[in-house]
């Protein structure tokens, strides 16, 4: 299935029904007054995020949706009935922007999460409230308030532990099937992976990761080249990024300038990526000699500057990949238990609260 991470969508709730205008008028009674009813509310559409889904295809064939209306109100001071809501499942990560405006309406990121994304209208009023003692009988209603229309543009974010970062070919799908289940499309020639694939990490009971491969980068990634922007933002939800690189270029060219020009497209996009945790891990080290691949690497680290974890991997052979992965789960425990530490630090009072440790 090709992978669609941005959609387009046209949402209108219903509108509300009107309200009746309406006499009693039964033998014996042939001045009974108003008893028109009010008009039902129109339908509303939510988003709900689905974790059974993990792109955003389908909209690619439905594009429009529309609630129903309410019913108008009826006589014998019968209301109308008031439309159903419409519900949209989309997969979790998905953020939704208002084209018109730009703003951000919402950011689905948990199973079951429900976004009002257009409010149904309210339903007319019948001449049941229009009545006074200076007007026995009103023929007055109002119509229904029309339901809110938008058109929404969907992006989704892939929600991942671990992000693979890199140029193409730099071995991440091999990776990425060395480690997990997932089972990508790997070649020897550039862009072999051209959307997102996800796989589960296990190392036991209770041990288990997120990893997300992402299509390898280019220069000018930040501006679009190669479909960057929309792979980039694919990273800004992982909590650590593993910055893949060929230790040895078949094209001759250097590993050091590969990193710095990741780099450099990370912090035009965005700022903060750079400060995120970054590992790195230099792959391919079974085409080199065995007695010579320490060297290179450390010969990488220090032109680098490089001051975090770095491995020596050789994804095909899976040699050393289980050791980063085994890294990458302490590093997880870590932060888990730094944050109960937080937690418990603060006074019952703030705890019950519910405020952020930060805070």
């Amino acid at each position: 299935m090709k992978f669609v991470d941005e959609a387009i969508i046209h949402v209108q709730a219903g509108n509300g029904g009107n309200g009746c205008i309406s006499f009693r008028r039964e033998k014996f009674i042939p001045f009974g007054g108003p008893d028109g009813g009010d008009g039902g509310s129109g339908g509303s559409v939510w988003l709900v995020a689905d974790e059974g889904l993990n792109t955003l295809i389908d909209f690619r064939h439905q594009r429009s949706f529309k609630a129903p209306r309410g019913q108008n109100g009826m006589g014998s001071d019968m209301y109308g009935k008031g439309g159903e809501d419409t519900t949209i499942r989309v997969p979790i990560g998905t953020v939704i922007t208002n084209v018109d405006t730009d703003e951000v309406i919402g950011d689905l990121t948990e199973h079951g999460q429900r976004l009002l994304v257009a409010q149904g209208g309210k339903g007319g009023l019948g001449n049941i409230h229009f009545k006074s003692s200076v007007n026995r009988a009103p023929r007055k209603a109002t119509p229904g308030t029309p339901g809110d229309v938008r058109e929404l543009k969907l992006e989704l974010k892939l929600l991942a532990d671990v992000g693979l970062l890199g140029f193409p070919n730099a071995g991440k799908s091999t990776f990425i099937r060395a480690v997990s289940a997932a089972t990508p499309r790997v070649a020897d020639y550039p862009f072999t992976t051209l959307h997102p694939n996800l796989g589960v990490v296990s190392l036991g009971t209770d041990q288990s990761f997120v990893i997300a491969d992402i299509p390898g980068l280019i220069e000018g990634a930040a501006d679009g080249a190669g479909l960057g922007i929309q792979f980039l933002r694919h990273v800004s939800r992982t909590r650590l990024l593993l910055h893949m690189v060929d230790i040895a270029p078949i094209d001759g060219s250097d590993p050091v300038e590969q990193v710095r020009a990741i780099e450099q497209e990370l912090s035009r996009f965005d700022p903060e990526l750079l400060e995120r945790t970054r590992w790195l891990v230099l792959n391919k080290a079974d085409v080199l000699p065995e007695d010579e691949r320490q060297a290179a690497a450390e010969a990488i680290v220090e032109q680098l500057g490089w001051t975090q974890p770095w491995f020596l991997v050789s994804a095909i052979a899976r040699d050393n990949t289980l050791a980063v992965c085994q890294q990458v789960q302490r590093f997880f425990e870590a932060q888990r238990e730094d944050a109960a530490g937080r937690v418990d630090m603060l006074p019952d009072d703030v705890r019950l609260r519910g405020d952020s440790p930060a805070e």
